[in-house]
């Protein structure tokens, strides 16, 4: 089969992960260029991974060789550059989040279904083995009925992080921990559970950080079928703590926590796996190893060669975009939101 080609838009801090997949997977894609507004960033990308770079992103969507686009962009940028790739008719992988906003999101998917493009978004944490391992115990009904299920991220962020420019604000990223930080935890906390259909919350900006969106956010939650939890995100915990999700069911308990994953069951038996790839918990948000992500391209290639839908596409993103939506609203509304 013939090797995919790709375009990169977007060479910042996120983009050292994306490259290290392309190397991995180099036997199924090709960048035929990658594209940054600064000069030095191409050449740095350059330098560090070998991949051909252009200086405007119109070669990109303007060369009919090239399959697909990887968006690696800030947020507010997402909306404008899916639409270009749409018109292009190249297939998209996404950085999460999807936008800044809720109609921003919603008008970027329906610009890649009308399109009939593929579009992936790039939420990881569903992609770690002990995150499968979690998924298969509840769908095999090892667990039972949920009756609780819980997520926390407690991460650290100095203060020097929120200095650079554009990071927190609404115009740029949209939010604070919960669409930067805490939107991979609740993608797979959803993924897992499914959309909480109730939702109680507070959301500040800490005495930590001058900032202006929140960074932290507390929220209780409540399921269709009574099934209730909570949420906890913030970047305030010194030095940073792995993310953890609790699933209480009616036959055991699972704990997902950071690299491993506990099972105890009520008839004695129990399950710990463990996965020794995780981090940026700290105050290096890229100290984590690129599996997870060369996973998410694996699985983005295979839709694209297969003609399937992605394991998260534009659909499935939005979900964990209703659940943060709902958070912030009844944090400033006072009021219990339906996400």
């Amino acid at each position: 089969m013939a090797k995919l080609r790709i375009g990169v838009i977007g060479l910042g801090m996120a983009s050292a992960p994306h490259a290290q997949s392309l190397l991995d997977l180099n036997d199924r894609v090709e960048v035929a260029a990658a594209f940054s507004p600064t000069a030095a960033r191409r050449k740095a990308f350059s330098d560090a991974y070998g991949f051909a770079v252009c200086d405007k992103a119109e070669t990109i969507f303007g060369d009919p060789s090239i399959a697909a686009v990887m968006i690696l962009t800030p947020p507010n940028t997402h909306l404008e550059l899916v639409r270009e790739a749409a018109k292009a008719g190249k297939h998209v992988l996404l950085e999460k989040p999807l936008e800044t906003t809720w109609e921003n999101a919603g008008a970027l998917v329906e610009a890649a279904e009308r399109a009939g493009i593929k579009l992936g978004i790039v939420l990881q944490h569903r992609f770690r083995p002990v995150s499968e391992a979690l998924a298969k115990l509840i769908n095999e009904g090892r667990l039972g009925e949920i009756v609780s299920a819980s997520a926390r991220l407690h991460n650290w962020r100095p203060q020097n992080y929120y200095d650079q420019p554009g990071r927190g604000t609404r115009a740029r990223d949209g939010g604070g921990v919960l669409l930067t930080q805490a939107i991979h935890t609740l993608d797979l906390l959803v993924s897992l559970a499914g959309l909480p259909e109730e939702v109680t919350a507070y959301a500040a900006t800490s005495k930590v950080h001058r900032m202006e969106t929140e960074d932290l956010a507390m929220a209780a939650i409540r399921f269709a079928n009574g099934a209730i939890g909570a949420v906890s995100a913030t970047t305030c915990a010194y030095p940073g703590y792995p993310d953890e999700i609790d699933i209480i069911g009616t036959r055991g308990m699972a704990r997902l926590g950071g690299r491993s994953l506990t099972a105890l069951f009520h008839d004695g038996t129990e399950l710990l796996i463990e996965d020794e790839m995780a981090g940026g918990a700290g105050a290096d948000p890229m100290a984590f190893p690129h599996h997870h992500h060369r996973a998410v391209l694996a699985d983005f290639l295979g839709a694209v060669e297969a003609g399937r839908e992605p394991r998260v596409n534009g659909r499935e993103a939005l979900k964990v975009h209703r659940l943060i939506n709902a958070i912030l609203a009844a944090a400033e509304g006072g009021q219990p939101q339906r996400p």
